[in-house]
């Protein structure tokens, strides 16, 4: 497992230095809010796609995946009544996943609540217009060899997929493996009937689940609150996790810096009181799948 940080939460400073930044206070990534790289995003030249990715790469980080994805730019909606206005949300959907796999990330997250509401007397309408919508990106998703993950919003912020439950049987509907659903703690926290261990332990062995942001209920970072996320970090470690978690606060209390900085020392600090080690899991790994090679062989 991986740990990154949302940019947005650092979005003050110029892109170089938030990379730098991240990877000076121990993230390994940085999943990208496409709003951050201003009003069209999925229109972002090829010469500045590849500024970013060197960037991240001279300050030693990845560029993890993106969220946040329908901000910028503005008037989208997978839930309107307007064909047109879905059509071009579509169209950024899919240009995003391009985007996403140019910049060398590998995993989407579609949460904009904003642009999900359900019209009142369109409930069952507007249901139906967003499911079509997360499968009509299910090809570029594939295409890009990138996952695209619905993800699900506490209530009242949306009512459109609010649960893993709704969003794995959206998943199910689609049958793509480049569509998926993930694990947000703060709106878990907030919506789950269960736990949000348990939530892991149900919902990780059916490899629906391919993407955690790591945040407290009160909607603040992780350890500033009262969500306890040592049996979080158990839990995936458990079940041997290897995506990617992101650290995705949004209240910055006394700013965004000293947030991120905080949070990603109180996920070090709880893995290593816990013993709690993904890293040293995947080398061992690797290490008996380089033992497994026949002699003379080595393995691309």
């Amino acid at each position: 497992m991986r740990i990154s940080l949302c940019n947005e939460v650092i979005r003050e400073l110029p892109f170089e230095r938030q990379c730098a930044f991240a990877r000076q206070t121990g993230y390994d990534g940085l999943e990208i809010a496409p709003f951050t790289f201003g009003e069209e995003p999925h229109r972002l030249s090829a010469a500045q796609r590849a500024v970013a990715r060197r960037s991240a790469a001279d300050a030693g980080i990845a560029i993890t995946g993106l969220h946040y994805l329908m901000l910028k730019p503005v008037g989208l909606s997978i839930t309107s009544a307007d064909a047109k206005q879905r059509a071009r949300t579509i169209d950024v959907m899919r240009r995003l996943c391009d985007l996403a796999a140019d910049l060398g990330a590998r995993v989407l997250v579609h949460g904009s609540p904003g642009q999900r509401q359900l019209e009142p007397g369109q409930e069952a309408e507007g249901r139906k217009w967003g499911a079509e919508c997360f499968a009509a990106v299910a090809g570029a998703a594939a295409k890009a060899g990138v996952v695209y993950c619905i993800e699900p919003l506490a209530r009242p912020e949306t009512f459109f997929v609010n649960t893993v439950e709704e969003a794995a049987a959206l998943v199910r509907a689609i049958d793509s493996p480049a569509v998926r659903t993930m694990v947000d703690c703060c709106a878990a926290g907030r919506t789950e009937p269960a736990s949000i261990p348990d939530l892991l332990a149900k919902w990780l062995p059916t490899g629906l689940v391919a993407h955690v942001h790591f945040n407290d209920p009160n909607r603040r970072g992780p350890g500033e609150g009262e969500l306890a996320f040592a049996p979080i970090l158990q839990a995936l470690s458990a079940h041997n996790y290897q995506g990617v978690a992101a650290v995705e606060p949004f209240v910055y209390e006394p700013d965004g810096p000293a947030c991120a900085a905080r949070a990603i020392g109180y996920l070090r600090g709880v893995m290593e009181a816990s013993q709690i080690s993904f890293a040293r899991k995947e080398r061992r790994t690797q290490t008996l799948r380089h033992r497994r090679l026949p002699r003379g062989r080595v393995r691309a």
